[in-house]
């Protein structure tokens, strides 16, 4: 099968399924010289890892991570990175019973219709399982980028409760199972969710990401656009259904000079006055926080009876027995941070082998008259 790819310059491959013995991933393209240990990327992968709350799936997987090749004495070599899970904990025979039923919401149907062959047990290759192997190449990403950039994520919204943003607090997230910045907001999670799974349903939640330290002069005007190619590596994670740059779609509701960011100097520096743009103009980053956002619908292993079919054709009801998250999203957070840092990891080194004699802006220039003149001016 192929589509297991992603990026161009810093390049992951992931391969395994959620049944499997285990799952991999190989990070190309990584620099040489880079320290990296098992330890650098255990935390990520800690933050992801299921069964740590009653609002998770109760799997119990410690995905404790192995580098198996692209080091020497602790440091990168340059050559390819390879990283393995085992999978300790599966339970196949929960999905006996949905072997040839196509469960509502997943991608049984259009997996099947494609390939003419799937695998039932937790969805095989389409498993949110693959995401942990994500989360362990942005680890690595991360690194690339250096200390200088801050990639962070949180939870804003579960169904139909959003938080409050006069209370946003980024120590918060740490202190709550749901990356949740209010804590405000914590209590009413706690309440709703567990409805939720009282009643064997699930819910969809939104999630931002923001980045800072940023250089400017990352993506490109037109087929490599920075934000075109974040939106497609957030849509590319399990369960997205809708992405946003910035303001998003309440651009839509804005005037024309509601949503400029209007630019001044500051001691001698451009500065902006809002972030509408969310960190990137034209495709390329400006220099201000990246700003996205990402809607995750509800988990589609329910225990709710949905209408479906057989492979056969014949006209059944689906209720998914097992294990699952009553709200996908809350572990989808750190999944949505490392894309952001792959995404961002790519583009650094694809600036860099288009302009080896210059090092990405880091921010606006200070003196307007850099800025080339325009033609009408």
């Amino acid at each position: 099968m192929s589509h297991n790819s992603f990026g161009h310059l810093f390049r992951v491959t992931t391969w395994g399924e959620s049944h499997g013995p285990a799952i991999g991933c190989v990070v190309d393209g990584c620099p040489p010289r880079i320290a990296l240990t098992e330890a650098d990327i255990q935390p990520w992968l800690d933050r992801r890892r299921p069964g740590q709350s009653k609002f998770t799936t109760q799997r119990q997987e410690p995905d404790t991570v192995r580098i198996l090749s692209g080091m020497f004495e602790g440091h990168t070599t340059g050559t390819p990175i390879s990283l393995m899970i085992d999978n300790v904990d599966q339970r196949s025979r929960d999905y006996a019973a949905v072997a040839d039923r196509y469960r509502p919401g997943h991608a049984d149907l259009t997996y099947d219709l494609k390939y003419g062959i799937r695998d039932p047990r937790g969805g095989g290759r389409s498993s949110a399982r693959e995401t942990a192997m994500r989360v362990a190449a942005g680890a690595v990403a991360r690194l690339v980028l250096g200390a200088s950039v801050s990639i962070r994520g949180a939870l804003v919204q579960i169904g139909p409760h959003a938080v409050d943003r006069t209370r946003w607090d980024w120590q918060e997230v740490a202190r709550n199972p749901f990356f949740c910045p209010d804590p405000g907001s914590v209590p009413v999670w706690e309440e709703y969710l567990g409805a939720v799974r009282k009643r064997g349903s699930s819910v969809g939640a939104i999630v931002e990401l923001q980045a800072e330290g940023v250089p400017a002069g990352l993506g490109a005007p037109i087929y490599a656009k920075l934000d075109a190619e974040l939106a497609a590596a957030l849509m590319s994670i399990n369960a997205v259904k809708a992405v946003e740059i910035g303001a998003g779609f309440s651009a839509a509701e804005f005037s024309g000079e509601q949503n400029a960011d209007p630019m001044r100097l500051q001691d001698g520096r451009l500065v902006f006055g809002s972030n509408n743009a969310g960190g990137i103009l034209g495709g390329i980053s400006t220099g201000q926080p990246i700003v996205a956002r990402f809607a995750v619908k509800p988990t589609s292993s329910i225990l709710t009876p949905v209408q479906s079919v057989t492979r056969s054709g014949h006209e059944v009801d689906v209720a998914t027995q097992g294990r699952h998250d009553p709200c996908v999203g809350i572990r989808a957070v750190p999944v949505g941070e490392a894309m952001l840092a792959c995404v961002l990891a790519d583009h650094l080194l694809r600036h860099r082998a288009q302009n080896p004699a210059q090092e990405p802006a880091q921010g606006p220039p200070r003196d307007p008259a850099q800025y080339p003149a325009h033609a009408d001016s």
